[in-house]
């Protein structure tokens, strides 16, 4: 067989072996989010979250949630995600909720339909872009400890290394 048939044959799979690695998944990621910017929010401490009812898939919520910040009795961002039996996904729900709504995250059991929904919070800018699968996602994630108040507690072990660092600035001065 001549040279020029074989380099063809190699060129037109490296073209199909590149083209089948570009495809994108369905599954909504952070390179979808082209481009994030601090801006003026309306009120201290403002945050957004990706919300939708309801809707087929992750991809399709996170794409076309509205870009507005969350109401400021909210501080969480919520994620409902209903699956069937497979564990393909029927339905999901995003919103920012207040912390009383964040209190009973996890699985169901399956239904009598099949059906398995978890839930999940999370407090940040749009930190509900992936949905709760199972008991390992489907958790209540916090940046700042939580107490009764609402107001943010400082943990022991930062409350003993202030105490250190305060007695060697002032042992050696």
């Amino acid at each position: 067989m001549e040279p020029w048939p074989i380099g063809a044959w190699v060129l037109l799979l490296a073209l199909i072996a590149d083209w089948l690695t570009t495809t994108e998944s369905r599954d909504f990621t952070v390179k979808d989010i082209i481009y994030l910017h601090p801006s003026t929010t309306p009120y201290p401490g403002g945050f957004k979250c990706f919300t939708c009812e309801n809707v087929t898939d992750n991809y399709n919520c996170n794409r076309w949630a509205p870009d507005v910040y969350c109401p400021r009795e909210t501080r969480y961002c919520y994620t409902r995600h209903k699956m069937d039996f497979q564990g393909d996904s029927l339905s999901v729900t995003k919103r920012c909720v207040a912390l009383e709504e964040c209190l009973s995250t996890g699985c169901t059991e399956v239904d009598h339909e099949g059906n398995k929904v978890c839930t999940a919070c999370c407090e940040g800018n749009i930190c509900n872009l992936p949905l709760p699968w199972n008991e390992t996602d489907a958790v209540f994630a916090t940046t700042s400890p939580i107490n009764r108040t609402g107001q943010l507690t400082q943990s022991p072990a930062a409350s003993c290394f202030i105490a250190i660092v305060i007695l060697l600035i002032f042992s050696h001065a």
